[in-house]
């Protein structure tokens, strides 16, 4: 059972077009099969509104596509309801429009002015009135996970010891250290992203496919037969073993 898979883009529409277009070319090769997308659509990148666009639009077209809820994309929807509506696992210091988070990118793709030297008010103003209503309704109606085969799929990772149908969204959108560090079998191979890392890396019990396209890095697109994974770069095949 074939699956693709493709990181952490992070308002990149030029690396997530360039590993569409290698996964094209292997389903050329191979057959159809759905493609993943990990989550974290938003933030830091100059095209966040671009990304959502042609994932929308893919959908609309009827490609195979299930696109995931990151922390990032959560934080942007909660930004959007109210601008006072912190997400209960961001530190209490820090705020969606923090630099170090990347909101201000993002609303920049849509139009909005620098938040950074303006009131809190006429920004979220500016905000609900440039992004589209049909963005909003894709952003809040993202899963959280997907399970397919021997792979479950989640933009985080999950909690350890709970059975993957009861994992909760809290987890499987912010969850790093007690996920990172159980070196038990989950049941099925954990597919991820949000610890951004040089390139895709198989262990025994998960894979991490964020390779931090967020600070300068590629975006990863992967190749699932079975437990068996292949990173695609240019189109071809490299198997990853597990370290």
């Amino acid at each position: 059972m074939r699956t693709y898979a493709i990181g952490d883009i992070h308002g990149h529409l030029d690396l997530l077009r360039e590993v569409h277009g290698w996964i094209k070319r292997d389903i050329a090769q191979h057959g159809p099969a759905p493609v993943v997308h990990i989550g974290d659509l938003v933030d830091r990148g100059p095209d966040s509104r671009g990304v959502i666009e042609f994932l929308m639009q893919g959908i609309t077209a009827g490609e195979d596509w299930i696109v995931l809820k990151g922390n990032h994309d959560r934080m942007f929807g909660y930004y959007l309801q109210t601008p006072s509506l912190h997400d209960p696992r961001l530190r209490p210091d820090l705020t969606w429009l923090n630099s170090r988070l990347g909101g201000g990118p993002t609303l920049a793709s849509y139009g909005v002015k620098s938040p950074t030297d303006r009131a809190i008010d006429p920004v979220h103003a500016d905000a609900i009135a440039a992004v589209p209503a049909e963005h909003r309704l894709f952003l809040e109606t993202l899963p959280t996970s997907y399970s397919r085969g021997e792979a479950f799929f989640c933009h985080a990772g999950i909690r350890p010891g709970v059975p993957l149908t009861d994992q909760v969204e809290d987890d499987l959108v912010w969850i790093r250290k007690d996920f990172l560090e159980d070196p038990r079998d989950h049941g099925k191979l954990i597919v991820h992203g949000h610890t951004a890392i040089k390139s895709p890396t198989l262990y025994s019990n998960r894979l991490n496919i964020d390779s931090s396209a967020a600070y300068g890095g590629p975006l990863s697109a992967v190749v699932l037969e079975g437990r068996r994974v292949f990173h695609l770069i240019d189109g071809k095949r490299r198997e990853l073993f597990p370290i």
